[in-house]
C-alpha cells in the first residue's frame, strides 16, 4: 500500500533538489531520514519534513509498520519561474529566473 506526500512551490531549483533527491531514493525511511539530517544542503531540510510528513501519513492509517517503510518513489518537477530583473551596466537590465520546485514522495512497505 503506497503512502504519499507532496510539496509544491518551494522556492529552490529543481536542479538543486535533485542532488539530494538522489541520495535517498530506494532507501529505508531512516536510513534516508539520517543522510537528509547531515548533509549540509538547503534541499536536504525540505525533503527531510516532507518525508516526515509521510511517516505521519503512514501511522495515521493504522494499518502499516513504519519500520518497514521505504522510499518507493521520489520526483521532482519544476514549478512556475518567478521573473524578476537586476541592473546591468550602461542603463540595462538583465533577467533573473528565480526557479521552483515540486516534490512528491510515495513510501511503500517492503
Amino acid at each position: 500500500m503506497e503512502i504519499t506526500a507532496q510539496i509544491k512551490f518551494v522556492r529552490v531549483s529543481p536542479r538543486k533538489v535533485k542532488v539530494v533527491s538522489d541520495m535517498v531514493r530506494g532507501k529505508n525511511v531512516e536510513e534516508a531520514l539520517n543522510i537528509l539530517d547531515f548533509t549540509n544542503k538547503a534541499a536536504s531540510r525540505i525533503l527531510g519534513k516532507l518525508l516526515r510528513s509521510a511517516v505521519a501519513n503512514a501511522e495515521k492509517r493504522g494499518d502499516i509498520d513504519v519500520d518497514t517503510l521505504y522510499i518507493r518513489r521520489l520526483f521532482v518537477g519544476s514549478g512556475p519561474t518567478l521573473k524578476r530583473y537586476r541592473p546591468a551596466p550602461m542603463g540595462r537590465a538583465t533577467p533573473v529566473k528565480k526557479r521552483t520546485s515540486h516534490i512528491f514522495v510515495a513510501l511503500d512497505e517492503r
